[in-house]
């Protein structure tokens, strides 16, 4: 037979697949494993898509006009505003970092990012086929000197915020002094930032190279629905939309997501029952044994010294428990476990506990 793998670029077949966390299907399992919302989202959400549903025969808005004119209220405060021409659209922040990557990092060029975060990002390097310079946070999960020296190949930096597995946060001042070390633009990802305190919007009108990207996954329940957006200045906006496809976002997507976020109600009740039970597991957790970083997302990562964890994520699996094992060297490995309903936690925690009180294995 002919070997059809000759025919594909040689770094496409050398690279690693992205592996997402585990679907689980049609099996019935408390599902904990890739940070979704454990609630449903907004009622306004579902009558917006059936009300979109009625001119699916048309080409959708190749902008998303209705979500930015809605995005745009809801950012803008007294201290900054946020007009429409400052976001762009696309099918998840996937989709906005596959952009973004396109367009500013060329063959044997350099996209930066902290270790350990988002293996995406290493993904979308070697598709353009440009390296990918992954330099380790430090001890307090920090950015580490290395992270703010620049150099002539370096064309894009991805820094998460808050971080995947570790919820922790980068402050502002030094997300500011990063962008003024380095001679290219600073993309700090938001997917998890409604759980955090604070967020980068204001920092893109002090340095115009800071872009922001978020998405509708988390927070506001769409996960199912993909839909994400970038916030940056308007000059920027401008160049990228001509690298997006030209629908890369639906209809139905757009109807969604404008429905979604001028809901901000339930998404302040949603985002604190999911940080109130945020708050409980660490305290649990911590009890049990666990050392549990203070997260800043809608997910807690756990660690020991006393035994290891696979085990521990195995033993939850067979009994229909979904976590995430996470095994980074030389940081060492880890259950990254999303925040649940109360009484998916609660029976989590119950098994954990039972789980602890047999001998490590």
């Amino acid at each position: 037979m002919t070997n059809l793998h000759k025919y594909f670029r040689a770094e496409i077949v050398s690279m690693p697949p992205y592996k997402p966390g585990e679907q689980p299907g049609a099996a019935k399992v408390i599902k904990l494993n890739t940070n979704e919302s454990p609630y449903p989202p907004s009622t306004k959400v579902k009558d917006a898509i059936v009300q979109a549903t009625e001119r699916l025969e048309r080409y959708p808005d190749p902008l998303g006009t209705s979500f930015r004119l809605a995005a745009s209220k809801v950012l803008s405060t007294k201290a900054v505003s946020v007009s429409p021409d400052q976001i762009l659209c696309g099918n998840g922040s996937d989709d906005i970092l596959t952009i973004l990557t396109r367009a500013f990092v060329g063959v044997g060029e350099v996209l930066r990012l902290p270790f350990p975060s988002y293996i995406l990002y290493r993904t979308l390097a070697q598709l353009q086929g440009a390296a990918f310079e992954e330099i380790p946070f430090n001890a307090a999960f920090g950015l580490a000197p290395e992270f703010y020296v620049s150099h002539d190949k370096l064309k894009l930096v991805f820094l998460p915020n808050p971080n995947s597995p570790s919820g922790s946060v980068i402050p502002h001042d030094a997300i500011l002094d990063l962008a003024r070390s380095v001679d290219c633009p600073v993309v700090v990802d938001e997917a998890y930032v409604d759980f955090a305190p604070s967020n980068c919007i204001e920092l893109i009108a002090r340095d115009p190279r800071i872009m922001v990207t978020r998405t509708l996954s988390k927070s506001y329940a769409l996960a199912g629905l993909r839909f994400g957006y970038l916030v940056a200045h308007e000059s920027i906006i401008d160049v990228l939309r001509k690298v997006k496809d030209s629908y890369n976002t639906d209809a139905i997507s757009i109807a969604g997501a404008t429905a979604a976020i001028t809901d901000q109600v339930w998404l302040r009740e949603n985002v604190a029952k999911i940080c109130a039970t945020r708050a409980r597991m660490t305290v649990e957790l911590r009890a049990m044994g666990f050392d549990v970083r203070e997260s800043h997302a809608n997910f807690v990562w756990c660690t020991r010294n006393d035994r290891p964890v696979a085990p521990l994520y195995e033993q939850l699996k067979s009994r229909g428990i979904l976590v995430r094992y996470m095994n980074y060297q030389p940081w060492g490995d880890g259950l990254r476990i999303s925040v649940g309903t109360d009484a998916e936690i609660d029976a989590t925690l119950l098994i954990l506990k039972d789980l602890l009180k047999e001998p490590a294995k």
